[in-house]
């Protein structure tokens, strides 16, 4: 082995030692304290219940406080030597291998995806180095308006960058295995054409000097088979998802030099804003289904943390490019609508907890999986951990103090746990909030940073301020996880709605019955706490309030106007809203552009589908999209008949979603149906609305 090799791998390991060696002591040090409390007259079952799940809890923020520290001394020293940008020799003037930028999408806001495309498309022109990206829109959408937009905004985008053959769109007729298969799909179809692949998001956006990059570390180093990027919120304008782009952005950076600081070449997949060696994803990457039932059964839904470990089984590197900047990506705008994206995302991650005990898989592939768990199971556990709490200080209210025992007449004072019980708090409260400061001590550093974040006392004042509202908020958050697990454990199997993107605001009547049961858990517990145990109620009066104004502070984080304001005082500003990079301003630009250019035959408004069967131009480009099919059996052309025999009678309002994509879907009967309203007057046609 060479001395290289020799410092390759044991830098690694150095720096894995050191930081679970930090991680357990710290752990232990905090159980130790809380032991101490406990062991007079030995343990109870409630004690020992609170401290094992102080012991999971405690290692889980050790983990992410240490790895917070060391990002933060990474940003301060301004170096890590062993970050993979910072071992590259990269060359401007190497030449780059063809890549395809693939964006999986499914039923989403077309003009924001085509917009989004755009933006990115003329970010890389700008780099020269357009020639070597083709760009693959992989459509999963179901609803048949939706779909037959996507194609004509797709012809519009091909028009208008003389994008043929380097711009390609493709509808899947079946999306079986969501996004892991359409992603497979590419791979079986194009993927021997291409040595690389960058997998984007619906809302994702990148800088073509960003890609190209990607393009170059890759080359400089054969042994890795994805780069992932660390995707920066941006472009939502609601106070709460300004808050969150604000501490993402802040935060962010530090935790993500964090991970790779004892990560490295074992990094995870984020799903998106990631570059993939193609042949080794497609030797390596098919993905089982899990034997038994949804939905721990079934298809593998979080498939990024599966992918990136079977590569890393198979040898290759996996790295996250903490310190390259030009990705971005876009957040729920409302409290509630973050989490229902939890909820698709919780059965996921629970579903890893059967994969970190599966055969093949290397230590901290197994870590991954579980710190996936975690993401989720902390919730419950801190409910649980809560509900311990309670019952302990309700059975230690209802014990009789003694002074005197036996023949004594020494009275033998109860002692008191005061110094240990605030040293356990303190510490923990010290793990959770410390990152925050030093993430506000790294803007001293760098004055362009400082300002970009609107000065040292806007930014100090948005920290404080986005603490609020976490504290408010994370007790709500914690309410909506426990739920979606216990949900999950009772095999209630969750699909994979689109997400609702968009600045909206929450009604009163959406925020009732979101948080109508948060705010009677509050009601209820903060009764019986003030009467029954009322020193523990002052203790837990932050997660009490939060529960009450769970329905205002919905409402009022949704609001734009609100947002808007904040970011006139100052608040919650980041680096892209104080200097926007090109990328999000031609975004900005290609989202005035509203409908696609069509030849219109009628004054009166149509739907896409309605257009698909009747304007010419429409239904030609539809058809030519179509893939190559066998000629239905009997069954399904009887089927087919029928729906046009419906679709006449009762015309398109009397049609499902799916009757009506099963009608566009077949090419005979597109052609018959737009035959047979050109042979007709269009007021006895019936199937205008």
């Amino acid at each position: 082995m060479t001395e290289a090799m020799r410092a390759l791998t044991k830098g690694p390991m150095l720096r894995r030692l050191i930081f679970f060696l930090l991680v357990s002591l710290t752990t232990l040090l905090a159980l130790g304290l809380l032991v101490s409390v406990f062991q007079t007259g030995g343990f109870s079952p409630m004690e020992l219940l609170l401290l094992l799940l102080y012991t999971i809890l405690m290692a889980w923020i050790s983990i992410s406080f240490w790895t917070a520290l060391m990002g933060f001394f990474t940003l301060l020293f301004g170096r890590d030597r062993w970050a993979i940008s910072q071992r590259s020799a990269s060359s401007d003037s190497a030449a780059l291998p063809r890549t395809a930028i693939l964006m999986p999408i499914y039923n989403e806001d077309s003009e924001r995806v085509f917009a989004g495309l755009h933006a990115i498309h003329q970010s890389l022109a700008e780099t020269g180095q357009l020639e070597n990206f083709d760009f693959f829109i992989l459509s999963d959408t179901r609803d048949p308006d939706v779909w037959v937009e996507e194609e004509l905004r797709w012809q519009d985008m091909v028009q208008a960058l003389d994008g043929k053959g380097r711009i390609f769109y493709r509808n899947r007729p079946e999306n079986t295995e969501r996004k892991s298969g359409n992603l497979e799909d590419f791979c079986v179809r194009w993927g021997s054409q291409y040595r690389y692949m960058i997998v984007l998001d619906a809302d994702s956006i990148m800088q073509g000097s960003t890609l190209v990059e990607m393009t170059r570390l890759m080359e400089c180093h054969p042994q890795v088979a994805l780069l992932q990027t660390p995707p920066v919120p941006v472009n939502r304008e609601s106070l709460f998802a300004r808050i969150l782009q604000f501490a993402g952005s802040i935060y962010g950076r530090m935790f993500t030099a964090g991970l790779n600081y004892w990560q490295l070449g074992e990094s995870n997949y984020w799903g998106h804003n990631a570059i993939i060696r193609v042949q080794p994803f497609m030797d390596h990457c098919g993905l089982p289904r899990l034997p038994g039932r949804e939905p721990f059964g079934g298809s593998i839904l979080s498939h990024d943390f599966v992918e990136a470990a079977l590569l890393r089984r198979a040898g290759w590197e996996v790295w996250l490019a903490y310190d390259l900047i030009g990705s971005y990506e876009e957040i729920p705008p409302t409290l509630i609508d973050y989490a229902k994206r939890d909820r698709r995302w919780c059965q996921g991650n629970l579903q890893h907890l059967r994969l970190a005990l599966a055969h093949g898989f290397n230590g901290l592939s197994r870590l991954h999986f579980l710190m996936g768990v975690m993401s989720y199971l902390a919730s419950p556990l801190w409910l649980l951990f809560l509900i311990a709490t309670g019952v302990e200080a309700f059975i230690q209210t209802r014990q009789e103090t003694i002074y005197f025992f036996g023949e004594n007449w020494i009275p033998v004072w109860p002692v008191s746990f005061a110094v240990e019980m605030t040293t356990v708090l303190l510490v923990t409260l010290t793990m959770l909030f410390l990152p925050k400061l030093l993430a506000l001590l790294l803007l001293l550093k760098d004055s362009r940073l400082r300002r970009d974040y609107g000065g040292m006392f806007a930014a100090t004042l948005s920290v404080i301020l986005e603490t609020v509202f976490s504290v408010l908020t994370a007790p709500v958050l914690m309410l909506f996880q426990t739920k979606f697990v216990v949900a999950i454990l009772l095999r209630r199997a969750v699909g994979w709605p689109p997400q609702q993107r968009g600045d909206h605001m929450t009604s009163f009547k959406e925020a009732a019955l979101a948080h109508g049961g948060h705010t009677l858990t509050g009601i209820v517990v903060g009764v019986l706490s003030y009467y029954y145990v009322p020193t523990f109620f002052w203790w837990f009066t932050p997660v009490l309030l939060g529960l009450l104004l769970s329905i205002p502070v919905s409402m009022l984080s949704s609001s734009i106007a609100l947002g808007r304001k904040a970011k006139e005082l100052g608040l919650f500003l980041t680096p892209e809203e104080t200097e926007p990079p090109p990328v999000l301003c031609y975004l900005e630009e290609h989202l005035q552009e509203n409908e696609p250019v069509l030849p219109v035959l009628w004054d009166k408004p149509t739907s896409r589908f309605l257009q698909a069967l009747t304007d010419p131009y429409v239904n030609a480009l539809h058809l030519s999209l179509l893939p190559e099919t066998e000629s239905p059996g009997k069954r399904r052309r009887h089927y087919l008949e029928g729906l046009i025999h419906q679709l006449e009678e009762e015309g398109p309002g009397g049609l499902s979603a799916t009757q009506k994509r099963d009608l566009i879907s077949d090419p005979d009967t597109l052609l018959r149906l737009h035959a047979l309203f050109w042979s007709r007057p269009p007021i006895n046609a019936g199937m205008l609305p």
